[in-house]
Formats: structure tokens, C-alpha cells, sequence
């Protein structure tokens, strides 16, 4: 098989780390342009600003135009924002060329029920051009949305189900850490938190993804956020969390019919955290508990999986896609 043509929008750690599996795996893929806005940026090799040593002839560009005519990627890897009016406007930009896209959007992972005009918006555009879309993850986009879904396939019946995601946040990059308010003071967690810009992206997302596999119609979506406050004294190579400061997030999802929990999703990230792990529960016929232990590093995960998506993004129909519709995603060696 060829290799995939890939052109990397967003160049920050994970537009890094992403760049760096592609090289990995050279006889699956070939890096032809790369698009940042930072000018700090432009004009680099790629190479440079990934910690490489060997220079791969490729330069960061601010001109997303300029690069997409020039090369002539199959797939756009796009690695910038995680809210739909933000990401809507560039991905029109890159469809408008007939190339396909796979980002780490959260919001965009499930947005028909969140931001249904936006939704419809990337639709049209992708089809209009005969391009497709998608979004994907680890969370959302895998560990709480797919991958339960998957495991239904073996029931007869489903009541409920839950989903545990508890991770030690001091092994994932220093943004991520910062997003989840970890060194923050209680009174400083709260103003985030009122202003929305604490939360982990794509909680409810996932929950409408899981209901509208399930065939569930929610009456209510419930989005519960609190801090994880330090017991004592934590340290990582980006700061010092002490003991009464909030030292990571935990947000409870909830999805309910007829008054029923029908959906939980719990996220809890902090660093220091005990015991990282990832459990899922159906409750049904038969019942299922399965749990990752040692959880998945949720960097390594968004990065791969958005690597090993641009095979399946080839395969399928013009326009918006979620993590439900396209045929299952793997790892390939060339």
C-alpha cells in the first residue's frame, strides 16, 4: 500500500508527538507540509521543534492555504482547539481542497446533540467537497464512548452503564495538567470552574454518543464538577501542589431516562493520584466489568489513534463522522 500523505495543522505537544509516530512508522506514512500560527514557529523544520536532531526537509508554514495547495495532502492531522466555533471555520478551510481531516476536537467527537448547527455546518461543507471528517481520541473518541459501545456487542440486554477513568495526571503533559486546575488554590479552582474553562472537554459528548448507540432518548444530562484537594505536599517537574490546593479535577457525567441513571461517566484526574485505572461496567445481560489497570496514558492514546485513523478516513463516504460509524480503527505497520 502507498503511504498516506499527511499535512500536521497545530504543532503543540501533541502536534509533536504525533509528528514523531509518523516518523516512526515511515513506510506507512510521509509528512509532506506542516501549519502553524505561533511565528516563533515558521520557518522551522519540523524536526527542530520535536527535539530531532535529523532535519526532514519539512518547514512549519503560518499559510494554511498556501500549504494544502502546494502539497496536496490525502489527510489533514488538525491538533488546535477543542470547542465547535473555533474548529468549525478551519475545517472548512481545509475541506474546501478536497482533503480529509482527522482532529483531536473534543467537542466534535459527538456535537449532533451539543452543537447541532455547527454539526450540520461541517457536514455540508465535507460532502459539498467529497472530503471526510473526524474526530477522535482517547476521551472522548475511545475509552469511554467507543469502547463500551464495542462491548455491548455481546448483550442481550443493557440496563446501565459506567465508566471510571482515574488517572495520575503528574505522568501527562503540563498543559493537560493546568487544565485540570492542579496547583490552583480552592477559591482560584472555583472562578475556573464558574467560567467553564476547568472541565474536561467531552464528557457529555461521550454520554451522547453511548445513548445514541443504546437507542436511549435522554431527558437529562447532569455534569457534576468538583476539585481533588491534596492531602499532602506533591511535587512534579512543573510545580508544587500543597496540601489544601486543588491538585486535579473530578467531574461526574450523568445520563437519565425517565428520571433513571441510564449513563455514568467519572473522570478524575489529579497528580498524585493512588491507583490509575480504567474500568468499565455494563449492567445488563450479562453483566461486564472490564478495567485496564495502570489505566492508558492518555497522550500516547490521542496521538495514536489519531495516527491509525487516516487509513480508515480514506475508506469512508463524504462528510461528518463519529468514532461510531467508521469501520473499526487499528494499528498497521505500513
Amino acid at each position: 500500500m502507498e503511504k498516506i500523505k499527511i499535512v500536521q495543522i497545530g504543532m503543540g505537544p501533541l502536534g509533536q508527538k504525533i509528528t514523531r509516530y509518523l516518523l516512526e512508522r515511515r513506510e506507512a506514512f510521509e509528512i509532506v507540509g506542516a501549519v502553524d500560527v505561533d511565528p516563533e514557529k515558521a520557518g522551522k523544520d519540523l524536526a527542530e521543534i520535536c527535539g530531532l536532531t535529523r532535519k526532514i526537509g519539512v518547514k512549519i508554514s503560518p499559510s494554511l492555504a498556501k500549504v494544502l495547495r502546494k502539497t496536496r495532502p490525502q489527510v489533514a492531522l488538525l491538533t488546535t482547539v477543542s470547542d465547535m466555533k473555533r474548529i468549525t471555520p478551519q475545517i472548512e478551510n481545509i475541506v474546501r481542497h478536497g482533503i480529509n481531516v482527522v482532529t483531536t476536537c473534543e467537542e466534535l467527537s459527538f456535537p449532533w446533540k451539543t452543537a447541532p448547527k455547527f454539526a450540520r455546518q461541517i457536514d455540508a461543507a465535507a460532502r459539498r467537497h467529497k472530503a471526510a471528517v473526524l474526530a477522535t481520541g482517547v476521551n472522548p473518541g475511545f475509552l469511554m464512548d467507543f469502547l463500551p459501545t464495542t462491548l455491548t456487542g455481546v448483550c442481550q440486554k443493557v440496563e446501565r452503564i459506567r465508566v471510571s477513568r482515574i488517572q495520575n495526571a503528574a505522568f501527562r503533559r503540563v498543559p493537560f495538567q493546568r487544565k485540570i486546575g492542579a496547583g490552583l488554590t480552592l477559591a482560584e479552582f472555583e472562578a475556573k470552574r464558574k467560567q467553564g474553562t476547568l472541565r474536561h472537554v467531552g464528557l457529555t459528548e461521550s454520554i451522547g454518543m453511548l445513548a445514541d448507540r443504546m437507542g436511549w432518548k435522554l431527558d437529562k444530562i447532569e455534569d457534576i464538577l468538583s476539585p481533588v484537594i491534596a492531602g499532602k505536599e506533591i511535587r512534579t517537574k512543573a510545580m508544587t501542589v500543597k496540601r489544601g490546593m486543588a491538585a486535579g479535577v473530578q467531574q461526574i457525567g450523568k445520563g437519565l431516562v425517565n428520571g433513571r441513571l441510564k449513563i455514568e461517566l467519572v473522570f478524575r484526574a489529579s497528580v498524585g493520584e493512588p491507583e490509575s485505572r480504567d474500568t468499565i461496567e455494563i449492567f445488563g445481560e450479562p453483566n461486564i466489568v472490564s478495567t485496564v489497570v495502570g489505566g492508558i496514558n492518555g497522550d500516547v492514546a490521542t496521538c495514536a489513534i489519531a495516527v491509525n485513523a487516516t487509513r480508515q478516513i480514506l475508506r469512508v463516504a463524504p462528510g461528518l463522522h463519529t468514532m461510531t460509524d467508521v469501520p473499526v480503527i487499528s494499528f498497521f505497520a505500513r
